[in-house]
């Protein structure tokens, strides 16, 4: 224990030289303070490469790596404003806008402004355009046009810069064939020689004629006298040599370049007299030896030196022959009186008083034997107020002749002109009926007669046309595609040649005045149109565009017959003769309830239009088949104590009538061609027919 402590005490003991003495404290007044710190000028360049190592340091971090390829590579890259750093093929540039210049011998100096972006490593490429080449142009014929690339650039010889690439050299000279050629400039200053052979584009030919001493002209112009050797530019070529007082020898020839060639020698011929043929009177035939050249007044050109035998002829005159002898290159006259060959023909004419005109000279009256030339002429008879007759007529001599005309008033011309079928742009075809005085209605007796079937007086004097058929679903589609006449009972009435149904009364009078835009008639049909389309307002009865039958028509047209009126389209009674009509009999008893049982048409709808017999006006379906909207407001009719004249139903009113029965109608009621109905909707079982006017002024 003792012995720890002394070691302890030995350790912790200082030594004499390390003891700290007390020393008297004296106050630093007074006393100059010591530098810590000496600047020397040894410090300056460590300074400066501690500022510039930060410096670079700074700008490498914050630099982008920035790659500046040109073309071609061995260009110099310098930079007009801006600082870069070329590491390598690299810069290291700051972000900013830089202004560099890139040269290189043989191109064109390229400066361009880039804009170092926020990118680490961006790379620009450039294409120095090469400086254009020294190109000198020599041509053996000099003055030769030099083009490049179809620009006028100047004659030959030339020497000029030209842009570098391929280029399309032209070399022309006149009677020179054209030179074209391409050529790649190589630029860069570099000097390149070409030398062109221009060949000739002509062909030396010699002209000579008997006699000699005559022009030639080349392309109507004079190049000089035979004989001679002439230089002709490739191509075809009109020659003419020409000597006065013979015929001018003519020839096109082919010029092939360098292809020289000699004209067989041309031996000339004497010229044609000149004869100048006339006759009285004009237009007649003319044959010189027989042989036809035409009709006076003619000039001809006739061979020299000879006899001519010249021969005239007309229809209705007497054949004149004359004989002429020519002179080279001489004129002469020729003329013939022609003598009339006539014959006596008879006019007879009605009205009596009509006077006769031929070929449009006043004759006379008409009732007369008047001497007509034996050629053929135009025969007029005419008289006021009647259309004239005209008409080509040849008179034949020793012939008892006569033209017998009866002329036609203005009116009875009118209407020899109306057509009595007409057919419309949908393919409908109209007939026309000449209406009378008739009585519509049913007697209060006739059995299954109904309360709206007044008797009434009605005088019709209008002509119109009326359909054949009812109007069929192909037909009603031209104007309306998207319609359909859906089915019954499952069978559709959609077919093609079947009648149109489900369609509003509307529906019908726009169809007929569609129809009448198509064949560019007047339209019979007021129309406005609103918010929910083109709606009916009105019509106009001085139009005779297409239209709706009115009843009365439509009655006319079905039971009026030379004998009286029509019960049922077949006759008197019941029941229906064979091919009657399309009506309810024992092929639908399985769907409706009325039907004929001794009766049957093979049909349980609708069956295509004009299937049946027509009626005794050729019109089909007037019964059976399908029923028709007709032009009428249905209403109260008749007229107490007067005719009803031209009707077209009230004003105004809900419903339109329908007339006639269809497939679904077999009672006693609905047979009758008296039977009216109504209504505002479409049915399956309704359809149209359309009609017209027969226009005013053919019937005043």
């Amino acid at each position: 224990m003792s012995s720890n402590l002394e070691d302890h005490n030995k350790f912790d003991r200082p030594k004499a030289e390390d003891r700290i003495s007390p020393i008297e404290f004296q106050p630093n007044v007074n006393r100059p303070r010591k530098t810590l710190y000496q600047f020397s000028w040894v410090h300056l360049p460590i300074a400066a490469f501690v500022l510039i190592s930060g410096l670079a340091g700074w700008f490498v971090i914050t630099a982008k790596s920035v790659l500046i390829e040109p073309v071609p590579i061995t260009s110099q890259v310098s930079f007009r404003n801006g600082f870069g750093l070329k590491l390598g093929a690299r810069y290291l540039m700051r972000t900013g806008s830089y202004s560099i210049e890139i040269t290189n011998p043989g191109y064109k100096d390229y400066q361009h402004d880039i804009t170092v972006g926020i990118e680490s490593s961006q790379v620009f490429n450039f294409i120095l355009t090469k400086l254009p080449g020294d190109i000198s142009i020599e041509a053996n014929v000099p003055g030769s046009r030099i083009k490049v690339d179809d620009i006028d650039v100047g004659l030959t010889p030339l020497r000029l810069d030209i842009e570098a690439g391929l280029r399309t050299i032209t070399v022309d000279k006149d009677r020179y064939q054209t030179e074209e050629f391409e050529l790649n400039v190589e630029g860069l200053r570099n000097t390149q020689v070409v030398s062109v052979e221009l060949e000739p584009d002509w062909a030396d030919v010699y002209v000579d004629s008997q006699p000699q001493g005559a022009g030639i002209l080349v392309d109507g112009i004079l190049r000089g006298v035979t004989p001679l050797d002439i230089e002709l530019l490739r191509g075809d070529r009109a020659v003419m040599v020409k000597l006065d007082g013979f015929k001018a020898w003519k020839d096109e020839l082919e010029i092939k370049a360098g292809a020289n060639f000699k004209i067989p020698l041309i031996v000339l011929e004497k010229s044609d007299g000149i004869v100048f043929v006339q006759s009285d009177p004009p237009g007649a035939s003319i044959t010189v030896d027989r042989s036809f050249v035409g009709l006076t007044p003619i000039e001809l050109s006739l061979a020299p030196d000879q006899t001519h035998t010249v021969t005239f002829f007309r229809n209705g005159y007497e054949s004149s022959t004359q004989t002429i002898r020519t002179e080279p290159n001489q004129s002469f006259e020729i003329f013939a009186a022609l003598t009339p060959i006539t014959s006596k023909v008879l006019i007879l004419a009605d009205p009596p008083d009509a006077e006769v005109y031929v070929d449009n000279k006043y004759r006379g009256p008409a009732n007369q034997e008047i001497e007509l030339m034996a050629a053929t002429q135009e025969i007029e008879i005419r008289k006021k107020g009647f259309i004239p007759f005209k008409s080509d007529f040849t008179s034949r001599p020793g012939l008892n002749q006569e033209i017998r005309v009866t002329l036609l008033s203005e009116r009875e011309a009118k209407l020899a002109l109306i057509e009595p079928k007409i057919k419309s742009f949908s393919g409908a075809e109209l007939t026309l009926l000449y209406p009378t005085e008739f009585t519509m209605g049913a007697s209060r007796r006739e059995a299954g007669r109904r309360p709206n079937e007044t008797l009434r007086e009605v005088n019709l004097n209008r002509p119109f046309y009326i359909g054949v058929n009812e109007i069929t679903n192909a037909q009603f589609k031209k104007f309306n595609p998207d319609h359909s006449s859906g089915t019954t009972n499952g069978m559709s009435l959609s077919n093609q040649m079947q009648p149109v149904v489900r369609v509003t009364w509307e529906q019908a009078a726009l169809f007929c005045n569609w129809l009448s835009d198509q064949d560019e008639l007047p339209k019979f049909y007021l129309t406005e149109t609103g918010e929910v389309g083109e709606k009916v307002i009105g019509f106009d009865l001085n139009a005779h565009g297409y239209r709706l039958p009115s009843e009365a028509e439509w009655a006319f047209s079905a039971r009026k017959t030379d004998n009286g009126l029509l019960k049922y389209s077949w006759g008197a009674d019941l029941p229906p003769l064979p091919q009657s009509g399309n009506f309810a009999d024992i092929s639908v008893q399985n769907f409706l309830g009325d039907i004929l049982f001794n009766y049957n048409d093979n049909y349980i709808h609708t069956s295509p239009v004009g299937t049946f017999s027509p009626n005794h006006y050729g019109l089909y379906d007037l019964a059976g088949n399908a029923a028709e909207w007709v032009h009428d407001f249905y209403g109260a009719v008749g007229n107490i104590g007067g005719i009803d004249e031209n009707p077209f139903g009230p004003d105004s009113g809900q419903y339109h009538t329908i007339r006639g029965s269809s497939w679904a109608h077999g009672a006693v009621t609905e047979l009758r061609l008296s039977f009216r109905d109504f209504g505002d909707e479409p049915r399956d079982d309704v359809g149209f027919r359309i009609a017209r006017f027969l226009e005013e002024d053919l019937v005043q």
